[in-house]
């Protein structure tokens, strides 16, 4: 299935290479440590006995948790609710005020994600599209039912679920365009990408990393099975260019 919002570096056209490489007969745990739109968690088969959707941005795992748990009231909240700037305006001066309850924020929060540009909830698209239609949340409640949802840095959450037979998913900000990212309070810095590279160089269990194809990213993941995958760019028009490719880095 596919995911329910659009997102920065969402990864909807290198989700089949990315299950492909997948050891399936060897994970009991599944872990998507920057979980984002989630759109490989969606789309992989439910093998593993544990799946957890991890990410920092606290926003973004409430939405998560309220469509698991409540996503009638999510659409109830949206009902009618029209595509306008002053309309997304408001949510973006309210979405964090601690009055609202969670299924308030959760909507304020998906309404900015479908009214945005480029689904970065920073500006307003100014593009003709139904926000106010959430119905289809309720059959995303069915396949979050057992999926564990946290709130963690990579760090805490490599740590506390690095066993031998757990697979992560990292799909950490792309190098040198961390800025278009939303993840909260703390920007991911150069030295986050060594880090990252450095832990993953030590757990027990498999990972497979997604990455630009960049050089400085090379050397840190080297040693690693690092392959160079093509897509397609959508952004052709503006480049010429009608592949992109990025890296998929894994430890097996």
């Amino acid at each position: 299935m596919d995911s329910f919002i659009s997102w920065i570096g969402g990864k909807k056209s290198l989700r089949n290479a990315i299950c492909e490489r997948f050891p399936l007969s060897e994970t009991e745990k599944y872990v998507e440590v920057f979980g984002g739109a989630a759109w490989v968690l969606f789309h992989k088969e439910k093998h593993a006995n544990l799946e957890v959707y991890n990410d920092i941005n606290s926003n973004l795992v409430n939405l998560f948790k309220c469509v698991k748990y409540h996503p009638n009231a999510i659409n109830e909240e949206l009902e009618n609710t029209l595509n306008a700037r002053e309309i997304y305006d408001n949510c973006k001066s309210l979405y964090n005020c601690e009055a609202l309850t969670d299924i308030q924020r959760a909507a304020k929060y998906f309404y900015m994600i479908k009214a945005s540009f480029g689904s970065k909830v920073s500006n307003f698209g100014a593009k003709a599209r139904d926000v106010s239609n959430a119905e289809y949340l309720e059959a995303f409640k069915a396949r979050l039912k057992k999926v564990v949802i946290e709130n963690k840095s990579f760090q805490s959450l490599i740590k506390q679920y690095d066993r031998p037979n757990t697979l992560f998913y990292c799909d950490p900000p792309y190098f040198g365009t961390e800025r278009y990212y939303d993840t909260g309070d703390i920007p991911f810095t150069k030295e986050m990408h060594e880090e990252l590279a450095e832990i993953l160089r030590n757990i027990r269990g498999k990972v497979i990393v997604s990455y630009n194809n960049d050089d400085y990213i090379k050397k840190l993941y080297h040693g690693f099975n690092i392959e160079e995958i093509s897509r397609q760019n959508n952004l052709s028009r503006n480049t010429g260019q009608s592949q992109y490719k990025e890296l998929l880095i894994r430890n097996y």
